[in-house]
C-alpha cells in the first residue's frame, strides 16, 4: 500500500478503491443474524454478571457494553453511575439493532422494537 503524502493528491490504495460515504454509512442496516448475535452477546454477558460480579467485567467492557447489561438486568444504581438512563441505553442500542436510518423511525415511534428485543433478551436470560 502506498503512503498518503499531504498535497500531492495521491491516497492510500484501501482509501482510493472503497470511499465510505455517509449515505452509505446512513443506509446500513443490520440484519437478523447480526440483531441475533448481539443478543446473545449481551445475554452471555449479562450472565456472567449474574454469576461472578461486576468487578472484572465493569471497566474491561465498553460503556455502552455496561449500560446494556446493567439495563438487562435491572442494575439502576450502575445506570445512574453511568449517567444513563432507560432512554439513552435504547436510543443507543436502537442504532446498533437497526441502523442509523431504522434507530430514527423505531425513536420517533417510542422505540417499541428496541423494548421488544430487551424484553426477549431478559426471556433468554431467564432461561
Amino acid at each position: 500500500m502506498t503512503e498518503t503524502n499531504p498535497g500531492d493528491g495521491t491516497e492510500p490504495e484501501a482509501i482510493a478503491e472503497k470511499p465510505i460515504t455517509w449515505e452509505a454509512l446512513r443506509a446500513q442496516q443490520p440484519g437478523d443474524a447480526e440483531r441475533a448475535a448481539l443478543q446473545t452477546s449481551l445475554v452471555g454477558q449479562a450472565r456472567t454478571v449474574q454469576r461472578n460480579g461486576w468487578d472484572d467485567y465493569r471497566h474491561a467492557w465498553s460503556n455502552g457494553e455496561v449500560a446494556g447489561v446493567a439495563y438487562l438486568l435491572g442494575d439502576t444504581e450502575l445506570l445512574a453511575e453511568l449517567d444513563e438512563t432507560e432512554g439513552t441505553v435504547l436510543s443507543r442500542f436502537a442504532g446498533d439493532l437497526f441502523g442509523f436510518n431504522g434507530a430514527g423511525k423505531d425513536i420517533k415511534a417510542g422505540l417499541p422494537a428496541t423494548q421488544a428485543w430487551f424484553a426477549a433478551a431478559r426471556a433468554q436470560l431467564r432461561d
